[in-house]
């Protein structure tokens, strides 16, 4: 177990916590006379999980640790970190459910899709919308728990939500462009794939007919010489008296 992969692990145990914590408004924290509320905590909890995020790639590319576990966990973790996020400000009444529904269904959606590409025998890479929306999400939920206790900060909360759904929607378009785009080319090749084998089959069918017909026509030869003979043999005989 390396640390990149360590560090994503840690992330998908940080989830539980991130939930436990934001969901339960009575956690009051006093630290140097200083009252540090639930949504804080929260807080400080999603940005280390983040942070997590960043590093664990950072580091598996730069030391050459990139792993099949890690490739496969770093994805699962980054959703569930958001989701958990998202549906917990749900709970405490932050965000609307509808909104919640689309992006957790979109992340649905464009892991499914990865899936069957996968299967397909393709890889669907991130794209720099995909990042982009990575980016707005980080920043729309950090808003949005400081937006618990501070409505003034609710206007801006609510408008980076919204450019995570703009920007949620345009790159799931992006990823399901990319992946038909894909089964389109890889379908004109396996097309014209069975044409080729279907013109060699033909060929050598010709191929293995032309010695046969070539031997039925030399036997048709021989046939008809034998009979002309035979008819030029009666001819010749002498007429009985």
């Amino acid at each position: 177990m390396n640390l990149p992969n360590t560090l994503t692990i840690a992330r998908i145990f940080f989830v539980p916590i991130l939930v436990a914590v934001l969901v339960q408004e009575r956690i009051i924290l006093h630290w140097n006379g200083a009252v540090i509320t639930n949504d804080v905590v929260a807080l400080i909890i999603f940005w280390v999980a983040a942070a997590t995020d960043l590093l664990d790639g950072h580091l598996a590319r730069r030391w050459g640790q990139v792993t099949t576990i890690g490739t496969l966990l770093d994805p699962i973790a980054d959703k569930l970190l958001v989701s958990a996020a998202l549906i917990s400000l749900v709970q405490v009444r932050v965000v609307p459910g509808w909104l919640v529904v689309l992006l957790v269904g979109r992340e649905f959606a464009v892991s499914g899709l990865r899936s069957i590409a996968a299967v397909e025998g393709y890889t669907i890479k991130a794209s720099e919308l995909g990042k982009t929306k990575t980016f707005w999400q980080v920043l729309a939920i950090s808003l949005l728990m400081i937006s618990i206790h501070r409505p003034w900060v609710v206007k801006w909360a609510n408008l980076s939500l919204y450019v995570v759904v703009l920007f949620s929607i345009w790159s799931a378009v992006s990823y399901f462009n990319k992946f038909w785009r894909k089964v389109d080319v890889r379908t004109k090749q396996g097309r014209r794939q069975e044409l080729l084998i279907a013109e060699r089959q033909r060929r050598r069918q010709l191929l293995e007919q032309r010695p046969e017909g070539s031997r039925n026509r030399r036997r048709a030869a021989k046939a008809d010489r034998a009979r002309a003979g035979g008819l030029s043999g009666a001819a010749d005989l002498p007429q009985s008296a």
